[in-house]
């Protein structure tokens, strides 16, 4: 992503504002995890999308006129050659314009100052803000504080929701985003085939995570796109396992349900095999009826379609495939088996932060995940794969990670990776 595609981002979001109108975005704050250290620091995506600037304790302040003019300045931090000692560079004035392609920059202390004067003039009757939650118990961001910080001081400003713009704007992919998440979906399937290639009876779930992670890190620095999801046996019935603590025994099902990023796009893809690399008869009849469901959802998504039909057609056509080999008396049973539905959309947030379209549009990439959960039979595992709708389709991006039992069979016979 370069700084046009950031720059155009910026202009696609001020066209939705309202004249006289302010907007203000953070970067966001480190988490403290113990003591002296704080966690990994992780870019507000919104923040990212419109800027391309990576560092915390960023702002991006923006004003429009009653005429339809903008402007725009960028805030961040000063240079301080004790702090960039233990921590590292900062990004310097010059850089940061390279890359956001905001001419206008200036340092941290002055943005309370700035906003204050541009509230103040009597010129602005709008706020936009991000105050978007996942929970209500989420913690408070720098744009919660404002918010309740505005109502006080500047009760004439009217908060506007500048999220749903960017939810808007980020449903429909662009090309360059597209291409990213085609580099993403080859790091992801490295590290997927290596896990097969290494898979044996005995092994650990840490060991295939290290074996994914390294996989991954022959590419860069950036590491999984989200907490990788790696289970054996049992441990597959916790649909968000993280503790890699189970050990495979010979027969059981390997579920992963993982993703890499590129350029700040990320993918999310399951697969599910033996351990051993042979499927038995029960993991081969329900690993087809997954298979043979997303195969249909692949040939029946495209524009127009409506986005609750996703996961509604994916449970109608799996359980009929259920019913039919005998593992389902009723197809109202469906819920025994399919725990969760699997369309959700992905791109800067594996679970992309979008507006949730009522219909499919071309340029949309969401998941089609098949999970299948056998209780009774210990088997359990889902076949996720990132969907790209086209003009008159849709196109399966992830189809280059192994997903046939016969390919996963044929990876895991030319397995040449030792854990010991």
């Amino acid at each position: 992503m370069d700084k046009e595609f950031h720059k155009g981002n910026r202009e696609r979001a001020y066209r939705e504002m309202k004249p006289n109108s302010l907007w203000v975005m953070f970067s966001g704050t480190e988490v403290c995890k113990a003591n002296d250290e704080q966690y990994p620091f992780y870019t507000d995506r919104n923040f990212l999308y419109l800027t391309g600037l990576d560092s915390k304790e960023f702002v991006l302040l923006a004003w429009k006129d009653s005429e339809g003019n903008t402007g725009e300045r960028i805030y961040i931090l000063p240079p301080d050659l004790m702090k960039e000692r233990w921590t590292g560079e900062r990004i310097k004035p010059d850089r940061a314009a390279e890359l956001s392609g905001i001419g206008d920059v200036a340092f941290v202390e002055s943005f309370e100052a700035d906003f204050h004067k541009l509230a103040s003039l009597g010129n602005y009757g709008q706020l936009y803000l991000d105050t978007y939650r996942a929970q209500p118990i989420d913690r408070e961001t720098p744009a919660h504080k404002l918010c309740r910080r505005a109502a006080v001081d500047y009760p004439f400003l009217r908060i506007e929701d500048a999220g749903a713009i960017l939810r808007r704007l980020r449903t429909i992919k662009q090309p360059c985003e597209i291409e990213a998440i085609r580099e993403a979906e080859k790091i992801t399937r490295d590290g997927i085939v290596a896990m097969m290639k290494a898979s044996r009876p005995g092994m650990y779930e840490y060991q295939y995570k290290a074996v994914f992670d390294y996989a991954l890190g022959q590419h860069g620095p950036q590491g999984p796109a989200f907490p990788s999801i790696i289970s054996a046996g049992r441990n597959n019935f916790c649909i968000h396992y993280y503790a890699y603590k189970g050990q495979a025994q010979d027969g059981d099902m390997i579920l992963n349900d993982v993703g890499a990023w590129y350029d700040n796009l990320m993918t999310d893809v399951s697969r599910g095999w033996p351990c051993n690399g042979k499927y038995n008869e029960r993991q081969r009849l329900l690993y087809e009826c997954a298979l043979n469901t997303s195969n249909h959802m692949f040939g029946m998504i495209k524009p127009g379609m409506a986005m609750e039909d996703v996961d509604r057609e994916a449970r109608r056509y799996n359980a009929g495939l259920l019913k039919d080999a005998g593992v389902l008396k009723d197809v109202e049973e469906i819920g025994t088996y399919m725990w969760h539905g699997g369309s959700h959309h992905v791109g800067y947030d594996v679970h992309d932060v979008v507006e949730r379209p009522q219909f499919i549009a071309p340029g949309m990439v969401f998941c089609v995940d098949i999970g299948i959960y056998h209780e009774e039979w210990g088997i359990g595992f889902r076949l996720e794969d990132n969907c790209l709708v086209t003009e008159d389709g849709c196109e399966n991006l992830s189809s280059i990670t192994p997903r046939t039992m016969e390919e996963i069979e044929d990876t895991m016979r030319k397995g040449c990776v030792a854990v010991s």
